[in-house]
């Protein structure tokens, strides 16, 4: 009976943590106008692979990331598997999650948890037509990703998704860049 009630608090004190931090995470984004997802997304070729080239800052990714990957795969429920690593001088930190696609968003919405039962918004706000980059972001405006198929890119392509971002609303200055070396 006592471990019972040892649980409901630890699990009331772990649910206050998560929300707590969620509810402070800061709003960087500074636009009139709302935030839209691209129409559709081809799941298919959006699995595998992709390398965080900028970020904001965010409680749940330190600073001392030296490379940072996201692996989307399809699991056979139909949702999608999600495995960040977080690549550090020390070692890797990984982090396992499930995302499921919004209804009705073409795949362009999807809903991500690492701790269920809570869900945040993953947006797919602007993509190339080869599915080498792509910005990602949610509506309150405290979230944004610039993630690429490679590690580094070219500078001019680089600059230009700085300014796509920046016309979302996103200043640079608030933008974290790892430095993908390991």
């Amino acid at each position: 009976m006592m471990r019972k009630y040892i649980y409901i608090i630890f699990a009331s004190i772990a649910t206050a943590f998560i929300l707590s931090a969620c509810a402070n995470q800061a709003v960087y984004r500074q636009s009139s106008s709302p935030l839209t997802s691209v129409s559709s997304v081809d799941l298919n070729r959006y699995l595998g692979t992709w390398y965080e080239i900028y970020r904001l800052p965010n409680w749940f990714e330190g600073t001392d990331c030296v490379t940072v990957s996201a692996q989307y795969g399809l699991r056979d429920d139909g949702n999608i598997s999600v495995l960040n690593t977080c690549l550090k001088k020390d070692g890797p930190k990984v982090a396992n999650g499930i995302a499921k696609v919004v209804s009705g968003s073409n795949n362009s919405q999807l809903k991500v948890s690492f701790f269920r039962p809570f869900y945040g918004d993953y947006w797919v706000i602007d993509l190339a037509e080869d599915y080498s980059w792509v910005l990602v972001g949610e509506p309150a405006g405290k979230y944004f990703w610039i993630l690429a198929r490679q590690k580094q890119l070219d500078p001019k392509l680089e600059e230009a998704l700085l300014v796509k971002a920046e016309k979302l609303g996103y200043q640079r200055k608030d933008l974290i860049k790892p430095s993908n070396s390991l």
